[in-house]
């Protein structure tokens, strides 16, 4: 009998989810889109220039609460079994084209390695794949807690759609349409469409793998940008999940892949995936593995948190490892006990914590007895219009009687998804070259 188990490394000094995507959008985001809008270029510290695409400013910025709040509602579709609502698609039919910042990854010296680009606020991070016969590129969402794979079709006509990139039969000589009808909840609808057959390409890896072509989506995905999900869950939801799917046609030595994510405001973009093995350069020493206890979920028992020195009584609970989450979410009491040793820390309803802006100490995970410390850059987010800093760990039980770590806390760590010996692993993640003012 195969065991699982998941890795975490803590990143060491650089020299040189049926589960699903859970959408929350915080109020100091929503300053952070308003403030950057019209920008049609970004410098980055270490001198490089990157291309942004910026969506047109259709609606009233998000503040980070809200951003929050839509991903909470996401993740809890994501994470229960409850049947999906219809969705009520628009009317009108608009002209494809992903209107959304786009911060592209730099290409992997790695076998069997993506990029990971983002929008430039670490709020996703997402894959480039290329869709049938016309290899039609689109942005596709690297989400563990999914185990259904998607894209914006082509003959779409709600609004999300009217803002991305989609794929349909003019696109590719190769696409085999079906009757079988999928649809997943989301936060204030669905995502609904017809299951197609068709070559998919991942970090150069090409396979023909059935995925959902959309005909309706909910209105969640106004505000993300990517164009679809990768479902990188251990389970299969509407369709096979990508990981099982690459293992069934022999692309991979072992079912595991290995996550690295970029921090935009460190000036590189070098986030990456490697598909069945890990990437050595990417972490020194030994990799922590924490076993997964039963089930077909990312989720892996937590010791506790702590803040400088001082034990938060947040552990004892599994903890959901999840690309497709911005965030850290968790049960309230939880979230209060941890924040009841940080200094400073104010709430006033138990979901969203203020925290002194000049915090510099990190929170620290344990995980299997090893500890892994989360930046303030992280943790804390950047002032919002009042002067004030927000925890990005909030009190919002995603997942019933459980934590759900999401980019937050993953930017911190080298990430291995390892399905072959049921477990997860991490190691600290390298710091760059030259070193930010501070490395966790």
């Amino acid at each position: 009998m195969r065991s699982n188990s998941v890795l975490l490394a803590p990143l060491a000094l650089y020299a040189s989810g049926a589960l699903a995507f859970y959408p929350y959008t915080p109020a100091w985001l929503k300053e952070i889109e308003e403030h950057n809008a019209g920008e049609a270029k970004r410098s980055a510290d270490n001198g490089l220039t990157f291309d942004i695409k910026r969506r047109p400013s259709r609606r009233a910025p998000a503040s980070q609460e809200q951003k929050a709040a839509w991903q909470a509602a996401l993740l809890a579709h994501k994470y229960s079994d409850q049947a999906p609502p219809s969705s009520s698609p628009d009317t009108t039919l608009a002209k494809r084209d992903n209107q959304f910042s786009i911060l592209k990854a730099a290409d992997p010296d790695t076998p069997n390695t993506a990029g990971l680009a983002q929008d430039g606020t670490d709020y996703s991070y997402f894959v480039q794949a290329s869709l049938g016969s016309k290899k039609t590129q689109l942005w596709m969402l690297l989400d563990t807690g999914a185990g259904s794979s998607w894209v914006m079709g082509s003959d779409c006509v709600s609004e999300a759609c009217s803002l991305h990139d989609s794929f349909g039969p003019k696109d590719s000589d190769t696409l085999k349409t079906s009757t079988k009808e999928f649809s997943i909840a989301y936060g204030s609808g669905a995502v609904s469409g017809n299951l197609v057959n068709d070559t998919i390409e991942v970090a150069g890896m090409s396979l023909t793998y059935q995925f959902g072509l959309a005909h309706n989506t909910s209105s969640d995905f106004v505000h993300f940008a990517f164009d679809g999900i990768l479902g990188m869950s251990m389970n299969s939801g509407a369709n096979e999940n990508f990981l099982s799917a690459l293992e069934g046609a022999g692309k991979l030595d072992k079912s595991i892949f290995s996550v690295a994510l970029a921090r935009a405001s460190d000036g590189q973009n070098d986030g990456e995936v490697t598909f069945g093995a890990t990437n050595p350069s990417r972490y020194t020493g030994d990799i922590t593995y924490t076993p997964i206890p039963s089930g077909t979920d990312w989720s892996i028992p937590l010791d506790d948190m702590s803040y400088n020195g001082k034990k938060g009584s947040a552990g004892g609970i599994n903890a959901y490892i999840d690309t497709g989450t911005s965030y850290m979410f968790g049960p309230s009491k939880n979230v209060k006990a941890l924040h009841a040793v940080i200094d400073g820390a104010q709430s006033s309803d138990g979901v969203t914590w203020t925290v002194p802006c000049d915090t510099t100490t990190p929170l620290v995970v344990t995980f299997s007895g090893v500890d892994f410390p989360i930046s303030p850059k992280d943790w804390v987010s950047p002032k919002d219009s009042s002067g004030k800093c927000t925890s990005n760990v909030y009190g919002y039980e995603v997942v019933e009687g459980s934590w759900l770590f999401g980019d937050t806390f993953l930017k911190n760590v080298y990430a291995v998804f390892d399905k072959d010996q049921m477990r997860i692993g991490k190691h600290l993640i390298f710091c760059r070259n030259p070193a930010p003012p501070t490395c966790y």
